[in-house]
């Protein structure tokens, strides 16, 4: 007995066989650890300008990196114990390493279609792709709304980290009921940032992590802010001038004053994970109504964030060697 994916696998052309393949290496090959995933967006998005997404996907994979390598930073090593370390790390590597599994294809067979000169997306079966995606590509092979587009591949990433990373029971347990996130999210500690080489840094505070909603009005709202005509420029700048080591060194370098390093490169910080995340899982949509996704929200009023950032960076530092000074206390008194 032959299965339908079978029959589907023996009708492709050798052609398309081989796309596929090429695809699947590629991807397995730049999915590697978060630098690699943050320089193919990158320079995918050089080649590709109107997927506009693959340069937002870079700069918040960007932050991803700097909250790994915080863990391992000076601060943040006065706060939380080794088990705490993993499991936070892992919920950062676990949902980029899904993203990118997922998005990446999708980008590649665009950019494949473009060079052929005729769509291809009958081939996202392949990589287990959401039928919302398959349609959506195919409607902007069509109309070429860019920004469609761009909201489309937000509302598709969110909702695919929902049930394998954020509902998952061991990272429920372990990462988002502790009172280390609740504690980030309550204060706004959690921010995904876009600096520039002037030394400035523009962004939205995550608020509200658990919420998909919540996750996807902040996509949106930093879609809005990457692609401002009055600040993309200075972004673009930053994104090219600047090579992604993880550290947050890599922007407060630019900081007027000057910054001393306080967390490390990421690659010298973390091993490369193997990932055991199930692709079962990838397929969120089930035909419901996607339309409440696309409404207009009101242009955020706040975002250049230099002295706030800097100010509950202060916050934290103070919070982290008060918890020192109480750890060694109490460790004192039972000596």
């Amino acid at each position: 007995m032959h299965s339908d994916k079978d029959l589907q696998s023996n009708q492709r052309t050798m052609e398309e066989n081989n796309i596929i393949a090429l695809i699947k290496n590629t991807t397995l090959k730049k999915n590697y650890d978060n630098i690699s995933r943050t320089e193919s967006y990158h320079s995918y998005y050089i080649r590709n300008p109107e997927i506009r997404w693959a340069f937002l996907a870079s700069m918040v994979s960007r932050n991803a990196g700097y909250c790994m390598t915080d863990l391992k930073g000076t601060w943040f090593q006065k706060m939380i114990n080794k088990k705490m370390i993993k499991a936070l790390f892992l919920t950062y590597e676990d949902a980029n390493w899904l993203i990118f599994s997922d998005a990446y294809p999708q980008l590649m067979l665009y950019e494949i279609s473009k060079q052929k000169g005729h769509p291809l997306f009958h081939l996202l079966d392949e990589f287990h792709v959401s039928p919302f995606m398959k349609r959506e590509w195919q409607i902007f092979w069509r109309k070429k709304n860019i920004g469609h587009l761009m909201t489309s591949l937000i509302i598709n990433e969110q909702h695919l980290i929902q049930k394998p990373i954020i509902e998952k029971a061991i990272f429920k347990r372990k990462v988002f009921h502790t009172p280390l996130f609740l504690f980030q999210d309550l204060f706004h500690f959690s921010t995904v940032v876009f600096p520039t080489i002037e030394g400035r840094l523009f962004g939205f505070s995550v608020n509200d992590f658990k919420k998909l909603k919540s996750r996807i009005k902040l996509g949106r709202s930093l879609s809005w802010l990457l692609f401002h005509p009055d600040y993309y420029q200075e972004f673009m700048d930053f994104s090219d001038r600047t090579v992604h080591t993880g550290s947050r060194y890599d922007y407060e370098k630019y900081l007027k004053g000057g910054r001393k390093r306080e967390t490390p490169y990421l690659r010298t910080s973390f091993p490369v994970i193997s990932h055991q995340l199930d692709v079962k899982e990838r397929n969120w949509f089930h035909g419901q109504p996607m339309n409440k996704w696309y409404r207009p929200q009101p242009s955020p009023k706040e975002f250049e964030m230099t002295e706030w950032l800097i100010k509950k960076q202060n916050q934290m530092h103070a919070f982290s060697l008060l918890n020192e000074y109480i750890h060694n206390k109490g460790k004192r008194s039972k000596d």
